[in-house]
């Protein structure tokens, strides 16, 4: 049986060096770097620069449309551009069985931005321009209404980039003949209505009923965007954008979303004008672009088959040329590089299957095994909630490179998710470490502080974890989520006002899980305030308790102290400590472990020093190192504590700076 086992492993790694062999002849992989984006082709430096370039300028245009001078991008983004148009179907997701028709995709995901480009159609960036508009709003702009979100976007799927100017203002809907959702499934927009065919109909929605209109999305997919919503809210959102009434249409937004004034009221005092008088504005605008409207859709057939774009209706320079743009370049090892494209098309439910079989047969050979490779099939296993397989693909892939962020974000994510389904948690201060390390390389990825701050909070360090979730908010502020969790922070730091603050304006939310969340939260508030813990953390404290004293009291005989004990048990003091975890930045002065296993800690703010206990110095958090060390002295370090006497108290976690 070893002999067979052997043979078909050397088999494979014949099978694989052959395939490798065969395919580096005419393959070759490079990974370009701007600023703000990774394109990672195999198109040549040139093909990759210039789409660098293009995702750069795209940026600074609409960074230009909403008088933003710096722009957040809290989610990375990742690049793939595919030069051959046979390469590109055999990895994007499929219609109808067939390969999309659509010359890009756009794969949005818990950990990353995918966007996959087939370059051997002309400015394939186009059919992306809609979701990338979308991402951009999502870290750029407060809450909005549907209405306005969608506008922009359709409005910003015009824009078509020149050697120094941008074009924007035309039919989003007449070019390019594909726009894809944030799947990658296309919606064919040939033969259908353009929007401005649309809006030439009389009957236009009432404002009131349009600025109500929630856009319904089904498993991230928006659908098809020829109806009279999608129409109307370009048009209006064509009117405030080059009418210059951007900073007026934050004000209502401000009164709508944030105080909940009703839009007919915060329409007059945002604008000055009631639903009529913009209904007629609006209309005006429509009807003095229309010839120019309906003159592009005559032609929008031999544009689009010249590849040369809609016409304009306003154009504006660009800030830099393609070539002004700094890019570096290198070289990608052949399998690194399939494993990257395997680790994208796992994202795509259809092409799942074979990228996981393709990423087992690449570890499987030494000379083809990556980093990337393992930490793609642990997505995969954690997608599966097979955690065991996944650490072990994590673990593989550390030792490979352990300072790859990418790894380390999906040790903590399997943390996360394995800690969502368990009753405990493990493994908190190598979830710590790690996303440490990925914060280092992605400064402005949101959802890395959110899972430091759930590890802060479910570690027991309130003010800690209140610490990350405020950047997490301020990253992503239309994230709800991160909102519950930043009240959530609040609370266990006893900051009670801020936490209702946010609670009282999340129970109104829109999305159901979030609303109930909210409502429970400001329902166990009162009880929390009284006795320091919330209901079901009492609960789950007395359970506990319970569970460990039943052996006692099954004994035939009782031990001493026995009723005592029991009277604690059903005591909520006594199974709970309800002292306020208290934050420090401090110094070690030293560690005294010479009561084995306890250790007193000693560190000094100022002029004051504080004694801080551990039972058990073993069973610590901590972060920014290995472990507890009775050797420690003389480093800077946050504590959270319960405190004692003014002095001294009770040690929850430490963090080495």
């Amino acid at each position: 049986m070893f002999r067979r086992t052997g043979f078909a492993a050397f088999l494979i790694l014949i099978f694989c060096a052959l395939v490798l062999s065969a395919s580096a002849a005419d393959e070759h992989w490079t990974r370009v770097s701007s600023d703000h984006f990774i394109v990672l082709t195999d198109a040549g430096e040139r093909r990759g620069h210039e789409v660098a370039a293009r995702f750069e300028q795209m940026r600074a245009v609409f960074g230009e449309l909403l008088m933003r001078k710096k722009l957040r991008m809290s989610e990375p983004i990742e690049i793939i551009a595919i030069g051959g148009d046979k390469n590109y179907a055999q990895l994007a997701p499929l219609v109808n069985g067939q390969p999309t028709k659509a010359p890009a995709f756009f794969l949005a995901g818990e950990d990353r931005i995918f966007v996959v480009l087939n370059l051997f159609e002309p400015d394939s960036w186009r059919a992306i321009e809609h979701q990338f508009a979308h991402y951009l709003l999502n870290y750029n702009y407060p809450p909005t209404q549907p209405w306005f979100d969608e506008g922009f976007a359709e409005y910003f799927a015009s824009l078509y980039l020149l050697p120094k100017q941008a074009e924007l203002g035309s039919d989003p809907e007449l070019n390019p003949p594909y726009q894809t959702d944030l799947l990658g499934k296309e919606t064919q927009t040939s033969g259908m209505k353009s929007v401005t065919e649309i809006l030439s109909n009389p009957v236009w929605l009432n404002w009131p009923d349009l600025f109500g209109m929630k856009n319904r999305v089904v498993n991230g997919q928006e659908g098809t965007h020829h109806t009279l919503f999608y129409a109307q809210s370009w048009i209006l959102v064509h009117y405030l954008l080059n009418k210059g009434k951007l900073p007026q249409t934050g004000t209502y937004f401000d009164l709508v979303e944030s105080q909940r004034v009703p839009a007919e009221q915060a329409l007059q005092q945002a604008f000055g004008m009631t639903a009529a008088q913009l209904d007629q504005a609006v209309k005006d605008y429509f009807h003095s672009l229309k010839p120019l409207f309906d003159a592009l859709d005559q032609s929008k057939l031999t544009q689009i088959n010249q590849a040369n774009g809609a016409q304009p209706v306003y154009q504006t320079t660009l800030p830099f040329s393609v070539d002004d743009v700094a890019t570096s370049a290198t070289s990608v090892p052949l399998p690194e590089a399939h494993a990257l494209i395997d680790e994208m098309e796992l994202r795509i439910p259809e092409r799942r299957a074979h990228a996981f079989d393709d990423l087992q047969t690449l570890i499987a050979a030494p000379k083809l095994e990556t980093a990337v490779a393992h930490r793609a099939l642990a997505w995969a296993y954690v997608q599966r909630n097979e955690f065991p397989k996944a650490y072990e693909e994590l673990n593989s892939a550390v030792e490979l490179s352990n300072s790859d962020p990418w790894t380390r974000f999906g040790l903590a994510q399997a943390a996360y998710h394995s800690g969502e389904k368990a009753a405990r948690v493990q493994g908190l201060a190598n979830m710590m470490e790690s996303l440490h390390i990925v914060t280092d390389e992605f400064p402005d990825f949101a959802e890395a502080y959110n899972l430091l701050g759930w590890a802060r909070l479910t570690g027991g360090g309130g003010n800690a974890a209140l610490e990350a979730m405020k950047i997490a908010v301020q990253l992503s502020p239309r994230n709800e989520e991160y909102q519950l969790r930043l009240a959530r922070a609040y609370l266990a730091a006893k900051k009670f006002d801020d936490a209702t603050a946010t609670l009282e304006r999340l129970k109104l939310s829109q999305t159901p899980e979030i609303a109930r969340g909210a409502k429970k939260d400001l329902n166990d508030l009162p009880f929390l305030k009284k006795y320091g813990v919330s209901p079901q953390e009492e609960a789950a404290a007395k359970d506990n308790n319970a569970s460990e004293i039943q052996p006692k009291q099954t004994q035939s005989s009782k031990e001493e102290g026995d009723d005592e004990s029991s009277a604690k048990a059903d005591s909520p003091a006594a199974s709970v400590d309800k002292r306020p975890v208290k934050f420090l930045k401090a110094t070690i002065v030293s560690v005294d472990c010479s009561q084995n296993p306890a250790a007193v800690l000693a560190v000094s703010q100022g002029n004051k020093t504080l004694r801080l206990r551990a039972g058990n110095y073993k069973s610590v958090l901590v972060i920014g190192a290995n472990g507890f060390s009775c050797e420690w002295k003389n480093i800077p370090v946050s504590v959270n504590y319960r405190a004692g006497g003014k002095l001294d108290g009770d040690l929850v976690s430490i963090e080495l700076h």
